[in-house]
């Protein structure tokens, strides 16, 4: 990380060290979605279900709609809950367009246009039924419960190989209103093709875009690789699967949970600044550690920006990446901390993030923790893909 960052990181170390500790004992939910899995607490902290759905993978809410929550159903449907009670009928229903063939396929993610309110404009990433991953966006109805199947429009198309894994899945509005996205390096033990490390392939990548409004975008000229060798999307590089990714709403800064392959699972720390043509090292680091042969493309590349945080695949086996606990709506004992898990142990862990210290869990864990999502004012909700999902409170 440059040096610059690392200054500016020491100065928030005195506040996010005053954030209260939380407590150590883990606690399992059960998986299933049901009312037992509806409440459970350590320490200053619970967990609230909001409802049961079928393999919740996203969560989030829209700008200024803060009794809506919206949640993705891998399967192809968004479902809304309307201050506690889930609506029967769908926000959107897209099935006969998602390919659910492997288990990381599917309807991955959601993303309100910051001006949703005015344009009704949102984004969906999926993996199609040929199996490349595809960005669209719609517009809800004027009562955004529901959605305008017509108004679909395709923004992007990434060929992906034959492999149904490592398809990324995060979409997310940053500065500027410009739209992001993490995809994954294809599949594959080792990204054989060596797409992660590849300027020309948009595979293993951050891409940053300017949505158009009949469909379609266009990359913005401060885009690291623009009018260079490179592909002009791409704004960061070197990722392997990029899962859940999210902005620090305080200061733009990016958080990166990144799936290992067999060693170690990541987080990734980098200021926009940084991350603008940043390497995230994989395929030539896991980790903090190198990865394989430095032989080929490795031996001419240096600079990698290493992991704020890892830690060993066999206490775990895939991260998701959260957020940075920030605003009145945040648990207190969390505020000023990093918060993710693990999709296999369950555990919610957090840590400082301005030193990257300070791991510990908060005492709460859920089965097969997929995905992390932030409302108004901080608040933070979890989703098992077994059923349920929860909101954190204290």
């Amino acid at each position: 990380m440059a040096a610059t960052t690392r200054q500016r990181l020491a100065r928030l170390a005195v506040a996010a060290a005053l954030a209260p500790a939380v407590a150590a004992l883990a606690l399992t939910l059960p998986g299933d979605g049901g009312p037992n899995s509806a409440h459970a607490q350590s320490g200053d902290l619970s967990l609230r279900q909001i409802g049961s759905f079928s393999r919740p993978v996203h969560v989030a809410e829209a700008p200024r709609r803060p009794k809506l929550v919206y949640v993705v159903e891998q399967g192809g449907t968004i479902r809304v809950v309307r201050q506690g009670r889930k609506l029967g009928r769908p926000f959107l229903d897209i099935r006969g367009r998602v390919r659910t063939s492997g288990n990381e396929e599917g309807l991955l993610s959601i993303a309100f246009h910051p001006r949703f309110p005015r344009n009704r404009n949102f984004y969906v990433y999926y993996v199609n039924n040929a199996g490349n991953l595809q960005v669209d966006r719609l517009r809800s109805r004027p009562k955004p419960t529901r959605a305008k199947p017509p108004s679909r429009r395709r923004v992007i198309m990434i060929r992906h190989p034959g492999q149904p894994n490592h398809n990324g899945g995060q979409l997310q509005f940053g500065p500027h209103n410009l739209l992001y996205m993490a995809t994954g390096d294809g599949g594959g033990g080792g990204d054989p093709r060596g797409n992660a490390q590849n300027r020309r392939s948009l595979l293993g990548k951050l891409l940053r875009i300017k949505p158009l409004k009949k469909g379609g975008h266009r990359s913005p000229k401060a885009n690291p690789y623009f009018g260079r060798t490179g592909k002009n999307q791409i704004y960061s590089l070197g990722l392997r699967n990029p899962w859940r990714f999210s902005f620090d709403r305080f200061s733009d800064d990016l958080w990166i949970g990144d799936v290992g392959q067999s060693s170690r699972e990541e987080i990734n720390h980098a200021s926009l600044a940084d991350a603008r043509g940043g390497n995230f090292g994989w395929n030539c680091r896991e980790g903090q550690g190198p990865f394989g042969s430095p032989a080929g493309v490795c031996s001419r590349r240096s600079g990698f920006i290493d992991p704020v945080h890892d830690y060993a695949t066999g206490s775990g086996c895939a991260v998701t990446g959260g957020f940075v606990a920030r605003g009145s709506g945040a648990p207190a004992p969390l505020r000023g901390r990093y918060v993710y898990g693990d999709y296999c142990n369950g555990q919610i862990r957090s840590l400082n993030p301005a030193t990257g210290s300070g791991d510990s869990p908060t005492g709460l864990s859920v089965n097969a923790l997929a995905s992390f999502g932030e409302g108004r004012n901080g608040r933070l909700y979890v989703a098992s893909r077994n059923g349920g999902v929860h909101r954190v409170i204290d």
